[in-house]
């Protein structure tokens, strides 16, 4: 979950913790250049969990999870196409950087072009949403506006591909089917299959954190999942908008998630401790409230957490491509 949809979280905590908003995302990446990375990668996800990888050097689709083993097992010759996809995707990101280097007048060097999809599906009110994003050395170059079936240049670079691309009202209404259409239905495929793994609740874990009686006391949520989860302080029953520094959730290596929200106390008597509490809300489970009690506190020496496991071993930072949906080009192709 992004900085930003935690504060939206915030702001309508009601809606949040009522919806999951299930997405299906592919990230795909050309380089040229560079002697220690693959020529091309491709990882495809399904709610922030990978379920395949391609890239130049195996040249072949490899599942990472379950849900889509049995994808492919139940749709003969989807693993066969998708991977021809992906190669075909690797050449056209070859010729693709070569333009691209023309438009921008490079002559050497290394260089990484990038292309974001994927749709999002509302399993509330059923809405659905889908994007297509360009880019060109970590930088936008062409993005698609869906809803308009055009596209915006963000460069002057992109200008004559966006052109072209609006032009071709054909490809554009393709573009919508697979969006709101293709891709929600293989979206919904990979939940059904992983039912037991992407749309399960874990309990998280909760501990305060301070690394020196002057620093802020962190309460740290992780092992818990999906991401969508609201994490706040609060003083006698009121939710803290001063003082807190509210911080991203992140993946953790097992699959679930973590977050940390700050909490400054440099103004506030230890004997006020007692007026403050740290509560974790997640869809599915009862709210998690732990008081601000320094006997909970872990410090250097190592108190042990609330909720159970203390939960200092996630303090770190951390699709399926379908037949019809044609690989987009890159900066520059077309």
């Amino acid at each position: 979950m992004s900085i930003v949809m935690y504060m939206m979280c915030r702001i309508n905590l009601s809606v949040c913790l009522s919806t999951v908003l299930h997405s299906m995302q592919y990230f795909l990446t050309g380089s040229s250049g560079l002697t220690t990375f693959p020529e091309f990668v491709a990882v495809g996800m399904v709610d922030g969990v990978q379920m395949v990888h391609y890239d130049s050097n195996s040249k072949r689709v490899v599942t990472k999870h379950d849900a889509a083993d049995q994808l492919y097992r139940d749709h003969p010759g989807e693993l066969e196409r998708d991977t021809g996809g992906f190669q075909g995707a690797q050449q056209t990101f070859k010729a693709s950087i070569g333009i691209a280097k023309k438009r921008f007048n490079q002559t050497g060097g290394a260089h990484m072009a990038h292309l974001m999809y994927g749709c999002e599906w509302d399993d509330d009110d059923g809405s659905t949403d889908g994007y297509e994003q360009h880019g060109y050395d970590g930088e936008d170059f062409l993005s698609l506006d869906l809803k308009h079936l055009t596209w915006v240049a963000s460069v002057p670079q992109a200008v004559s591909t966006k052109r072209r691309w609006d032009e071709n009202r054909a490809y554009n209404q393709q573009k919508k089917y697979y969006y709101t259409k293709e891709c929600v239905d293989w979206l919904k495929k990979y939940l059904d299959y992983g039912k037991s793994t992407l749309q399960r609740t874990e309990r998280p874990r909760v501990s305060l954190l301070q690394r020196s009686p002057s620093s802020p006391v962190v309460c740290h949520a992780t092992g818990f999942y999906p991401d969508r989860v609201v994490v706040f302080w609060r003083r006698d029953g009121q939710e803290l908008h001063e003082q807190v520094d509210p911080g991203e959730v992140l993946p953790n290596h097992d699959g679930t998630f973590q977050v940390s929200v700050d909490l400054n106390l440099t103004a506030v008597p230890q004997e006020d401790w007692g007026r403050y509490e740290c509560v974790v809300q997640l869809r599915g489970i009862e709210d998690i409230s732990t008081p601000l009690d320094p006997d909970l506190i872990r410090t250097n020496g190592g108190k042990t957490g609330v909720g159970g496991d203390g939960g200092g071993e996630h303090m770190s930072h951390h699709l399926h491509l379908t037949s019809s949906q044609p690989l987009p080009g890159v900066p520059g192709h077309c």
